[in-house]
């Protein structure tokens, strides 16, 4: 079974809808996708299913509901769709941020944090003596690079239409990012060869992690083009 949210950026009560179908998606067996309808995959299915507002539901390719479903009709829409034994391993982006993409942008201004309070000790960016390749490391490693991770792993999913390897490859990558980057901007202050090099093979490894969560969105099929078609917003 395909379940497919038709959703837009400009739709206000779509955040809610992606919510319940996401909770109702982790207790059934069934394909669930969010699919925006100014993406072609999208316009493909507003012109053939002659959608005029948003959010909308295709389960198997038939429109069955249109507006904010609460838990109970979403269930009753999947009644057929057995339980899920486990949650899957790969989903598609929706317009919700993930907890773990969440995660890495709060990280990422907890970093920029930790480099202002340098900048306001130090009275510079990039201070003299052993702190400085320390404040380099949390402002670029931290702050830099989680915002891509977090954002990265937000969009490219949304912009492809292709899933991506969420659960423990996020969280796993989550910590070998945030303990390695510790590692190294302590090993970097304190003088600790054993440190720098360890923090620095976490980091990397986290790089790692988020290429090979990357490389399916990125090489999967594209998505067919469509002619224009235009949706309405049900408020």
């Amino acid at each position: 079974m395909l379940v497919q949210l038709l959703v837009s950026e400009w739709c206000h009560t779509c955040p809610a809808a992606e919510k319940v179908w996401r909770d109702v998606a982790d207790e059934r067996e069934f394909d669930f996708a969010v699919v925006d309808v100014m993406q072609p995959e999208g316009r493909e299915i507003v012109a053939r299913l002659r959608v005029r507002s948003v959010p909308s539901l295709v389960i198997d390719g038939d429109l069955k509901a249109v507006g904010v479903q609460t838990a109970e009709e979403a269930r009753a829409l999947v009644a057929d769709a057995p339980a899920r034994a486990r949650r899957a391993a790969a989903k598609h982006a929706g317009m919700i941020l993930s907890r773990d993409n969440r995660a890495w942008l709060v990280a990422a201004l907890v970093y920029l944090a930790a480099t202002a309070l340098v900048l306001v000790r130090h009275g510079a960016l990039l201070p003299e003596g052993s702190g400085r390749a320390s404040a380099v490391h949390l402002f670029t490693g931290g702050f830099v690079m989680f915002t891509i991770y977090g954002l990265g792993a937000h969009m490219l999913p949304r912009f492809t239409g292709n899933p991506i390897r969420v659960g423990a490859w996020a969280w796993s990558q989550f910590a070998l990012g945030n303990a390695g980057l510790a590692l190294l901007a302590a090993g970097l202050w304190m003088g600790l060869g054993a440190l720098e090099l360890a923090g620095g093979a976490a980091l990397w490894l986290s790089l790692a992690v988020f290429a090979a969560r990357l490389l399916p969105v990125l090489a999967g099929d594209a998505r067919p083009g469509a002619a224009d078609a235009f949706a309405q917003d049900t408020d």
